[in-house]
């Protein structure tokens, strides 16, 4: 008789991180704090992909995020493409609609 496979916790993100059911908001705000890094404003930033490798709790985190003053950040606009831009796809301005990383400002996380 063969065992069942182990079932994933619903608490584990990806990364293996366990986000507790106590409190959700400081949950989220401790994977927030452990994702996020130093920005040059004084405030902290967190890549869209860290905030992905969490699973199915990066919707949440995003949410957190905009709730505590957090902004997308988008990337700068392309320059000039010249006289044959229009020859050019044009598919790389629905990409540059999704923001890279969020900056949260001073103080948000402490």
């Amino acid at each position: 008789m063969q065992a069942d496979a182990p079932q994933a916790d619903p608490r584990r993100s990806q990364s293996g991180a366990t986000i507790q059911s106590t409190n959700p908001d400081d949950a989220i705000r401790a994977v927030v704090v452990r994702l996020s890094r130093p920005h040059a404003s004084g405030g902290k930033v967190i890549e869209r992909a860290a905030i992905l490798t969490e699973g199915a709790h990066s919707a949440a985190i995003v949410q957190w995020i905009t709730d505590h003053a957090g902004q997308p950040e988008r990337p700068a606009p392309l320059a000039g493409r010249g006289v044959h831009g229009s020859w050019l796809d044009d598919r790389r301005s629905v990409q540059r609609d999704t923001p890279l990383r969020y900056v949260l400002p001073a103080g948000a996380l402490t």
